[in-house]
């Protein structure tokens, strides 16, 4: 194996972390497995990481950034709040397809580890409380009293898409999800 760089060695991990933890599972992939994966030696995953945790929690705190441009992107191109909340429909239906249904990464690194002062939870909670805040916010914007309310059934409307999409292997209900946010918009 050839010599790696200091820096590269953190994203060829967090690289070879984010195919295998969501394609595998988090507790089926050892650190063996990514650093192999990463073309890496496993002291340098543990120097850059420090323990397979922090490499976890690495890997969805990137996951969360990778979205949050996404979501950036899709929605830049609506001017108005009201397209804008419609467009994330569209931004969940992109990153999912694209990701092979294989659903929500924090959903799922969420039922593999239950404890809920797991840091990996805290990822979590903070992922979703942004989603709902911008959620929120466009709402406001647009002028909706009941924000937080329709923020709260958007949400939901959003995670059951991601579900169902899950069990469909089809982008079908993000279609559906966002004709009933369309509905509840209209409201």
């Amino acid at each position: 194996m050839g010599r790696t760089r200091p820096g590269d060695a953190r994203g060829k991990v967090l690289k070879a972390a984010s195919t295998l933890f969501y394609r595998d599972g988090i507790h089926v992939v050892g650190v063996d497995t990514v650093a192999a994966e990463a073309g890496v030696t496993k002291a340098a995953l543990y120097g850059n990481f420090g323990s397979k945790s922090r490499l976890v929690v690495a890997y969805l705190r990137e996951r969360d950034r990778a979205w949050q441009e996404q979501v950036d992107e899709i929605t830049a191109a609506h001017a108005a709040p009201r397209e804008r909340v419609l467009a994330v429909f569209d931004a969940y239906e992109e990153w999912l397809s694209r990701d092979g249904y294989r659903g929500c990464a924090f959903l799922n690194a969420t039922s593999e580890f239950p404890d809920p002062a797991d840091p990996v939870r805290e990822v979590v909670r903070h992922h979703k409380t942004a989603l709902h805040g911008y959620l929120r916010a466009q709402l406001a914007r647009a002028g909706v009293e009941r924000a937080e309310r329709l923020a709260d059934e958007l949400m939901l409307v959003l995670e059951g898409a991601a579900v169902q999409s899950v069990v469909a292997q089809d982008a079908g209900p993000f279609r559906t999800a966002k004709r009933l946010a369309t509905s509840m918009l209209d409201d």
